[in-house]
């Protein structure tokens, strides 16, 4: 229960937020999509580019070794001077006597690709029947001449042409062939630019900001367009809740999008329509209350010319009913009237003068647990009537009444609720009769007076009020009303 209480509050409620969610997410993967197909093109197009210069540096390299298979033993050395006094090649080349052993970089994709471009080539130039040795170092740890010299440590421009790309520190192509018994042709080059390197291509910080930029500048517009357009639908919501406490508020703005105008529209003519209706019943119970007195009357004064007094008890008892009947039909319309405007109620000061009420000879007849801990919005003389006839009702029933205030109490929609408990400590009702107990004139007792209608006035206000009555029986004896007012 709790962890599906947590997400429920994880989860966006308002349409603001999940609209600003949803765009966040659709941004993030189209962005993605987008930069993945735009990734995997550049790496294609990069890996394409580099094995072809992978393949011009391999037949440099067949031409450069073909050459120095051609000169007599006597000349090589010769040349290699040479080369390097003019300030050395493309490659940096050396004859050495053995194969120098590499501290060769971790094998990856790129690398492998370009070591067996490098051998197939060479093998289709100079044949299948060479010793060939290809691999990759970097700078710092690259030996030449022997298996003791670095780079390092040869003069700079040896290799200042070929190898030595400062700042940079791109790896090294070392290609060794036996060219006879302790004669090893060294060949060590860079790949040629733009693909010195041999890391997988990866977003370019520029395309990184530009995503950045214009994930935010659409999140932006997006949230000012969608509070825009939310911000009728909130003035729409917070009306149709105050509706039912005050329906003589003002008609609301038709503003927005069309079909906002058009929601807004129809709660102004369900406002009039209502508000007409009620003036109506006004009206009807106004005239009905008037229409009625005259005759009533009328019959009283006829009944006392009756010679027969027990006719007379009769028909007295029956236009006591009848009076009792109109009055209990206007109190009820006068009682869940909801033109009262709406106020800030203080129901701990409302609570302390109901229990004014019932404090006979310093003995109180109802006891108050718990405060509310703000002020509640509703109508003050109806809250008044719900509490006072819960209240009747409990000490009626019951001797005495303990109220219980709980306040702060959130419900699944986050809405906050403030709870009033009448407990009595009378016999409780059966279990079918505690909704039946609400019907106007339904009485379950008749050894006490009464109209039948103060419960179901108050579960008619609470209802304006947006919240709840219900009754229970307590399983240590006694009724418990549970009166909900829910905070707007």
């Amino acid at each position: 229960m709790k962890i599906r209480r947590l997400f429920l509050k994880l989860v966006p409620r308002s349409l603001l937020s999940r609209m600003l969610w949803l765009l966040l997410l659709a941004i993030v993967l189209a962005q993605s999509l987008i930069s993945g197909l735009w990734m995997q093109q550049l790496q294609k197009h990069e890996l394409d580019g580099m094995m072809s210069a992978t393949r011009n540096l391999a037949n440099s390299a067949a031409s450069t070794i073909t050459f120095f298979q051609s000169l007599p033993l006597q000349y090589r050395q010769i040349a290699l001077d040479q080369l390097r006094n003019m300030g050395g090649s493309r490659f940096f080349v050396s004859l050495n006597k053995a194969e120098i052993q590499l501290d060769a970089l971790p094998d990856s994709n790129r690398k492998n690709l370009v070591i067996n471009e490098v051998r197939n080539v060479l093998h289709h130039k100079l044949g299948y029947g060479l010793t060939l040795h290809v691999d990759f170092s970097y700078p710092g740890e690259l030996h030449v001449f022997d298996n003791q010299t670095l780079l390092a440590d040869i003069p700079p421009s040896w290799a200042r042409h070929s190898l030595l790309m400062e700042p940079l520190n791109p790896p090294i192509l070392v290609t060794q062939i036996e060219l006879a018994k302790g004669e090893w042709l060294y060949l060590a080059a860079l790949l040629p630019a733009p693909y010195m390197t041999l890391e997988e291509a990866t977003l370019p910080p520029h395309q990184f900001r530009f995503i950045v930029l214009l994930s935010a500048i659409l999140f932006l517009f997006t949230f000012l367009l969608v509070r825009w357009q939310t911000r009728p639908l909130r003035r729409l919501a917070s009306a149709a809740v105050t509706l039912g406490k005050d329906i003589d508020q003002a008609a609301l703005p038709e503003e927005g999008a069309s079909e906002i105008v058009a929601v807004t529209r129809a709660i102004n003519v369900m406002q009039h329509r209502i508000r007409r209706y009620i003036d109506d019943r006004e009206r009807l119970f106004s005239s009905i209350s008037h229409d009625l007195k005259t005759p009533i009357t009328r019959l009283r004064l006829r009944v006392e010319l009756l010679d027969d007094e027990e006719q007379i008890v009769k028909f007295s008892k029956d236009l006591n009913d009848l009076e009792m009947m109109v009055k209990g039909a206007l109190q009820t319309v006068k009682d869940t009237d909801i033109h009262e405007n709406v106020e800030l109620i203080d129901i701990n000061l409302l609570l302390e003068h109901t229990a004014e009420d019932y404090n006979l000879g310093g003995k109180s007849l109802m006891k108050i647990e718990g405060r509310c801990k703000k002020p509640y919005r509703g109508k003050p003389l109806a809250l008044k009537r719900c509490i006072g006839n819960l209240a009747d009702n409990a000490i009626k029933y019951g001797q005495r009444v303990r109220i219980i205030v709980m306040d702060d109490i959130e419900e699944q929609d986050e809405a906050e609720v403030v709870i009033l408990y009448f407990i009595d400590e009378g016999p409780g009702l059966p279990p079918d009769q505690l909704e039946k107990i609400f019907e106007p004139y339904y009485r379950l007792s008749h050894d006490t007076p009464g109209t039948g209608l103060g419960l179901g006035i108050a579960r008619s206000i609470a209802h304006a009020h947006g919240g709840d009555l219900v009754l229970e029986n307590r399983p240590q004896g006694g009724l418990q009303a549970v009166l909900s007012l829910p905070r707007h």
